[in-house]
């Protein structure tokens, strides 16, 4: 008993220099104070809370920047103020949900704090989805009201949803729009609801259909959590580019309510863009998925040094493995800012690699943050020995509830499958090796296809690379690798092939290496696998194609 008391005191002791080390908790006079505690303990935690707190903490500084221009945080609690009672008088209630199909500016933010402040919940839309997609995931969570860029119009057209909204619109319509409904209402407060709403956040759909993540409001924990590895600081500039649909773009929005940061917002991601946007607005972190930064880094030397961003401190990267060399070419280029966070949408963040893990290590996805357990587990659910291979299992207080659709992911003794195999170094750095459904048998040995995408990825004329496992007469399965080269680049598939067998074993060489333009990708920057495992070896298109049904989002 007293083992659990100290250790709870440790970590409480940890969690209160985190909160104050990086500014949120700072000296308020009573009166505010008084404001902000009735604020939090009313409308809880989550988008309501939070941007009412801000709205009383900094009435007057900016707290969003998009292509229109900026916002205050008392302008932003104003306007879902007047959307949340316009939203109540199409028939929103606690307990209804409202679907957001939009892209990063602040229609997504308005909706998000309206919704939430009618205690409804927010089930967020991937903008990469095709028809087919929207139709079933809206036919499954039956949201009340569906607000959308003009542009996704079309997408939904065969989705049977009643009420719709336009978020951005790119010229005048007769349609409703968040404006129109803005500018029509009152924006004075509102009384709380009795219900805290959820964030729906959907796994990628990579291998199957996407699945519903729900999450409670995670409160201080997670913020501390990523803090304890990522300093990240009270009132800085921060550059989102990563969607904020998804579970990490959505995280550092969900971190600018605590840290009273100003968000940074681009409609879509343009390399050069994304430079100089953050040197423009001097932003002192940029929140990244790693193809972005792999499509920043494929731009000519002259353009890149016309960007040496030097307000940039942190430039935090989630959602899939960074491949190859990438954090170091990023880090030689940039300096030493680079933090990549391994999770999925149903754990949460289970690993982080700060910059000197990158560089000792830079295939390492780091280690766990404050109060995260992370294990390597064999089949029968026992822990392996440190340096062997097993399923990735994590514990922590940030864990979903399960599947809207139903179901869940396998738990252990509390700790929760991420669905990828790995294994704790010697260094006590967690290394990712795959998803636990990729592994391939060729001729009796396993192969992880991400080890070789990594060995192909620091070929000096590779762009980037994706391998999966298809069928084979004679080993039962067997790897093939579609590469995308660099710019003026064409190399053979020999010499590609020789590459690998110089730097792994024989039997984890490609039996064929096809060439592509482009890899396809989600709007995650994630690859659809299951799309290049249909194609030919040739590259094309076939009819068959296995797809497992499991998600996970590194």
């Amino acid at each position: 008993m007293l083992d659990k008391l100290t250790a709870r005191a440790v970590s409480a002791g940890t969690g209160l220099r985190v909160l104050a080390s990086s500014g949120i908790i700072r000296p308020y006079s009573p009166v505010v104070l008084a404001r902000l505690l009735r604020t939090v303990r009313s409308w809880g935690t989550g988008p309501a809370g939070g941007f009412a707190a801000l709205a009383v903490r900094s009435p007057d500084r900016v707290g969003l920047v998009d292509e229109l221009g900026s916002l205050t945080f008392g302008e932003l609690h104003r306007r879902s103020n007047a959307l949340a009672r316009a939203l109540a008088d199409r028939g929103v209630r606690e307990g209804d949900s409202v679907a957001v199909m939009c892209r990063n500016h602040r229609g997504f933010v308005d909706a998000s704090v309206a919704v939430a402040k009618l205690g409804a919940d927010v089930l967020y839309l991937n903008t990469a989805f095709a028809g087919p997609q929207l139709v079933d995931v809206l036919e499954r969570e039956q949201p009340a009201v569906v607000v959308h860029d003009e542009e996704f119009t079309e997408l939904l057209q065969e989705a049977h949803v009643d009420d719709r909204v336009l978020a951005w619109t790119d010229g005048p319509t007769e349609a409703d729009t968040l404006e129109s409904l803005i500018a029509g209402h009152p924006d004075d407060d509102l009384d709380p609801p009795e219900r805290h709403g959820r964030v729906v956040i959907l796994t990628s759909g990579t291998t199957g259909t996407p699945k519903g993540a729900p999450r409670k409001e995670a409160g201080v924990d997670a913020a501390i959590s990523l803090l304890s590895r990522m300093p990240l600081r009270h009132g800085w500039r921060t550059h989102i580019v990563a969607p904020l649909f998804h579970t990490w773009g959505f995280a550092h929005l969900a971190l600018a309510m605590l840290l009273g940061s100003t968000v940074v917002l681009r409609r879509r991601f343009d390399p050069e863009t994304a430079l100089e946007v953050t040197q423009r607005e001097r932003c002192d972190s940029m929140v990244v998925i790693p193809v972005m930064l792999q499509r920043i880094l494929a731009l000519d030397e002259e353009v890149l040094a016309r960007y040496d961003l030097p307000t940039l401190k942190v430039v935090a990267a989630s959602g899939s493995a960074l491949p190859g060399d990438l954090a170091l070419s990023w880090m030689d280029h940039f300096g030493d800012n680079l933090y990549n966070i391994y999770g999925s949408t149903e754990v949460a963040y289970a690993s982080i690699a700060n910059p000197r893990d990158l560089r000792e290590a830079p295939a390492s996805a780091g280690r766990p943050p404050w109060a995260t357990v992370v294990k390597v587990l064999d089949d029968q659910g026992r822990e392996v020995p440190q340096g062997e291979s097993g399923r990735i299992f994590v514990g922590n207080n940030l864990l979903f509830e399960g599947y809207t659709g139903g179901g869940h992911k396998e738990v252990v003794d509390g700790l929760m499958s991420s669905g990828d195999v790995g294994r704790i170094g010697d260094d006590g750095r967690l290394y990712v090796e795959g998803r636990d459904d990729e592994m391939i048998v060729s001729g009796g040995e396993n192969v992880f296809p991400k080890e070789v995408e990594d060995c192909l990825a620091r070929h000096p004329d590779v762009l980037e690379v994706a391998a999966v496992g298809v069928d084979d007469d004679d080993y039962g399965k067997r790897l093939r690798a579609f590469v995308v080269a660099r710019n003026g680049s064409s190399p053979s598939e020999d010499d590609l092939k020789g590459w690998v067998k110089q730097n792994l074993a024989r039997y984890k060489v490609p039996r064929e290496i096809v060439m592509l333009d482009e890899l396809p990708r989600n709007a995650t920057g994630k690859v659809l696998k299951r799309d290049l495992a249909a194609r030919d070896g040739d590259g094309s298109d076939t009819d068959t194609a296995g797809a497992a049904d499991g998600d996970g989002d590194a």
